[in-house]
């Protein structure tokens, strides 16, 4: 197959996997992003990557947001949300920034393909998404592309489609955004 060929295969199986993306609990993610004084971000490997786009986002909208681990990121307070990228929910080190961001009041998010996983069951609110985990050991949508791609690539969607929605709420456009993109490149 060619690139082309594979890329099509892709997309069709992006179209599949966010038509089963819940959207009470994105609903429900949305208001308390916005509820929130402060929102945290963390996922590890790729799932980091996700994260990061997604604070990126948050910060162009007028949102205080971070990424957990980077020099400049706040202290969490109580009532803050931490939203965690984790396929597996199995994750030690994001078990760990869980259990600290509950001990210090704060509110969790899961966005996983494992809601029943250590993270997810922590969680105040959980975001299903399909896909394999990096091992092909849980989930539910095979895949042809390895390991946890199909995944990534429907959190990166899930997290843009999130910011869209909290546009249409707050009035927001790509003018206001562009306000807030950095200015020092």
């Amino acid at each position: 197959m060619k690139t082309a060929g594979y890329l099509a295969e892709i997309m069709e199986e992006l179209s599949q996997t966010v038509q089963q993306i819940p959207e009470s609990e994105a609903e429900e993610l949305v208001n308390q992003i916005t509820a929130s004084k402060k929102v945290f971000v963390t996922g590890a490997g790729r799932s980091g990557f996700m994260g990061k786009s997604f604070a990126m986002r948050m910060m162009h909208m007028g949102i205080d947001a971070y990424v957990v681990g980077e020099t400049v990121t706040a202290n969490l307070e109580p009532g803050d949300l931490l939203i965690i990228g984790s396929g597996s929910g199995e994750t030690k080190t994001l078990v760990a920034i869980a259990e600290k961001a509950k001990h210090f009041g704060g509110k969790v998010a899961a966005v996983t393909i494992s809601p029943e996983s250590t993270i997810g069951q922590m969680a105040d609110i959980v975001i299903p998404l399909p896909g394999m985990t990096k091992d092909q050991s849980a989930g539910s949508h095979s895949s042809i592309q390895p390991m946890g791609t199909l995944f990534e690539q429907t959190m990166l969607l899930f997290y843009d489609a999130l910011i869209l929605r909290f546009m249409e709420k707050k009035g927001l456009d790509s003018d206001k955004m562009y306000g807030k993109h950095a200015n020092l490149e």
